[in-house]
């Protein structure tokens, strides 16, 4: 599988008229290598993979990366690289210009001679965007220990427990399942907190007759999944349950909606116009959605920003929201996969207004 992460991206290489290109971005590392020690470099060219590393991991890189030759660098990382990209006659070399700080790219620039460092943006980013099987796979895998901790939450949810007590026992629940940590740290907002889009949990005591929204996810296997429901602990009010249905048929209605050849924008709109039309625009501050894979937050974005074309394979959260001051807040969020004809939902969590008495 790694092999044709390569092929792909020496197509991309040779469309940007590269020679070689340096991978810094620890999540590109891994994704074309498989290796999954702290610290290494990736080099490609037409014809050779590398993955340069220390004394520290050279067993493991070996082990792991069986489509990479692997090399000890020498204190200077592009001490190493300059000697390869010499042997090749190779004189421009791509960079990744997102993860390389300007001071970097100098010591860089000064250790390579003669070499030319080329900015290059998102090259394996982008490949990254379409999943495989496999990665599609664990994904899967993921989601439901999303759901599955979802269910377990709610026999926890009562007056008087702390939000970070409720963190705590999902992240231990994640974690006993086989998830590594949770993808982002966990946001538990209860009453008034609620209408924080990222409240993390604090040490807020849950009340009645107020909303508890739970974001959370898994990291699992090297990917995240990302979930959010809003319950009502106690009785919901008239104004509890409008909101709650604006944003149930907004979310609705983009995942009935959304499909190829939309871009990120188009998808944004699926959801943001409702709420508008509801009358609460300028309570719906963030984009709909965001990619999801390796990273909780990657490209492509559903947002009014984003032109990017959404394609088969891409996966992506729907998660609109409104946020009310004083009051409380929303969100609703799934994972899905952008489908040849549609989506096909990753996460499968009940999205009626659960009410815990």
């Amino acid at each position: 599988m790694k092999t044709s992460r390569l092929t792909r991206l020496r197509e991309a290489m040779d469309k940007a008229e590269l020679e070689a290109l340096f991978v810094t971005n620890g999540y590109n590392r891994k994704y074309l290598t498989g290796f999954t020690g702290s610290s290494g470099y990736v080099l490609v060219t037409q014809d050779r993979a590398v993955l340069l590393t220390d004394f520290r991991y050279t067993a493991q890189a070996a082990e792991q990366a069986n489509d990479f030759e692997v090399i000890e660098h020498q204190r200077k990382i592009m001490l190493s690289v300059k000697e390869i990209l010499h042997k090749h006659g190779i004189r421009r070399l791509g960079f990744e210009q997102n993860d390389v700080t300007y001071g970097t790219y100098l010591s860089y620039s000064a250790d390579l001679g003669d070499v030319e460092l080329v900015p290059t943006e998102s090259l394996v980013q982008k490949l990254r965007m379409i999943k495989d099987q496999d990665e599609l796979r664990i994904m899967k895998e993921a989601a439901a220990l999303a759901d599955d901790t979802f269910s377990f939450i709610q026999t926890k949810l009562k007056p008087g427990v702390s939000e970070k007590q409720i963190a705590l026992e999902m992240e231990f629940y994640m974690r006993s399942r086989g998830a590594a940590s949770s993808s982002f740290e966990t946001i538990v907002a209860s009453g008034e907190r609620s209408a924080l889009p990222h409240g993390v949990a604090s040490d807020r005591l849950l009340g009645t007759n107020e909303y508890v929204k739970l974001d959370f996810g898994a990291y699992y296997k090297d990917y995240c999944s990302d979930l959010t429901r809003t319950v009502c602990l106690g009785q919901p009010t008239d104004k509890h349950k409008e909101i709650y249905q604006i944003v149930l048929e907004a979310q609705m209605h983009t995942l009935a909606n959304l499909k190829p050849g939309m871009t990120g924008k188009e998808a944004d709109a699926l959801a943001r116009d409702i709420i508008k039309r509801a009358g609460y625009g300028d309570n719906f501050g963030h984009s709909t959605g965001h990619g999801l894979g390796m990273e909780v937050h990657e490209a492509p974005g559903l947002s009014y920003l984003s032109e990017t074309v959404l394609e088969p394979g891409m996966t992506v959260t729907v998660e609109p929201g409104i946020y009310i001051p004083g009051f409380g807040g929303v969100r609703i969020e799934d994972d899905i996969v952008i489908t040849d004809t549609g989506i096909e939902r990753l996460t499968y969590s009940d999205k009626n207004l659960i009410v815990i008495d």
